[in-house]
């Protein structure tokens, strides 16, 4: 089971914050950090408070000697530095991790809350083996016409995404989950029809349960003041308020992790006009219900195969209410 605490890069962002808010309140620039301790470079204090280095401790036990701690900040960001160096031992939780899933898998680990959204595909967090396959055969080949030989095996990548998968249904540490899908995501290009017919069951199934919600956002379907969202994003909150709120923006081929807070606010604007745009979470289960059924040319009573659509998390349609429940 994935750890229900967070990952080392935000135990880096958090270290980063803090020491940053250390030297501002001791009155010191950077140069003037710098020139006390006697580093050679100052960028590498830069890369520390950015969370960009893993920290060494001693390194930081001289940072925070200077920046006048008390003892009680020096032992939560002592504890904070070994977690954030400790990627190997954070790792061993996990099955099976490969790069390209350990980005996200970092930021998932200790969530309190995972808003997502993605224009053309089903949310990684929520897909069948099945359907994942498809996705990243289909990336392969385009990496492989392009002569990149250097990706992982896709079977390997399926399982990095189902050991990923397994904290919505943790306890007692499960997160808060939303996603608005869209409808073309459910399409027939999705694959084959075998495929497609057991992602929506599953997709059936997720939204069952009680810290998932999913919205389902109809292709003609207008958005704001006919706002197009250019991009997939995922928006992370973590139960600790001192560790940043961080955005993924992904992209085709590359990924973007912010936790700028203007940025942030922009997607979170974003997330809100789509969730009031979209259906109901009991609304989307119906629909999904009813293409599934499509899909094997049945016609299936919701309420008759998964009981009322009521999960205590869902979403209304009212922006106002929609606001007071995030």
């Amino acid at each position: 089971m994935p750890p229900a605490v967070p990952g080392p890069i935000l135990r880096r962002r958090r270290l980063g914050i803090e020491l940053r808010r250390l030297r501002e309140q001791a009155g010191l620039t950077g140069d003037q950090v710098i020139e006390r301790i006697g580093w050679a470079s100052a960028s590498k204090l830069s890369r520390l408070e950015n969370g960009r280095s893993r920290p060494d401790p001693d390194d930081v036990d001289v940072l925070l000697t200077l920046y006048g701690a008390d003892e009680e900040q020096r032992a939560e960001l002592t504890g904070i530095t070994h977690e954030a160096g400790d990627m190997r031992g954070w790792l061993r939780n996990f099955p099976v991790m490969t790069q390209q899933q350990r980005a996200f898998a970092e930021l998932e680990a200790g969530c309190a809350e995972i808003s997502e959204y993605n224009p053309v595909l089903v949310p990684g967090l929520l897909q069948t083996p099945g359907y994942a396959r498809h996705r990243i055969m289909s990336a392969a080949q385009v990496a492989a016409q392009a002569g990149d030989q250097e990706h992982e095996d896709p079977e390997t990548e399926v399982r990095a995404r189902q050991a990923r998968q397994s904290l919505l249904t943790r306890s007692p540490d499960v997160p808060r989950y939303t996603a608005v899908l869209e409808e073309a995501a459910l399409g027939r290009r999705a694959g084959p029809p075998e495929v497609l017919h057991d992602q929506l069951v599953h997709l059936c199934e997720m939204a069952l349960l009680p810290n998932v919600t999913l919205l389902l956002l109809l292709r003609d379907t207008r958005v704001g003041d006919w706002y197009l969202p250019p991009t997939a994003f995922s928006v992370y909150r973590f139960a600790d308020p001192l560790d940043p709120e961080t955005l993924a923006i992904e992209g085709g081929f590359t990924d973007v992790m912010s936790t700028e807070v203007n940025t942030l606010n922009r997607y979170k604007v974003v997330f809100e006009w789509l969730c009031s745009s979209a259906l109901s979470a009991s609304d989307t289960l119906s629909w999904l219900i009813e293409a599934t059924g499509r899909l094997t040319g049945t016609a299936v009573e919701s309420t008759a195969v998964y009981g009322p659509a009521t999960a205590p998390t869902q979403r209304r349609r009212d922006s106002g209410r929609l606001t007071t429940e995030r």
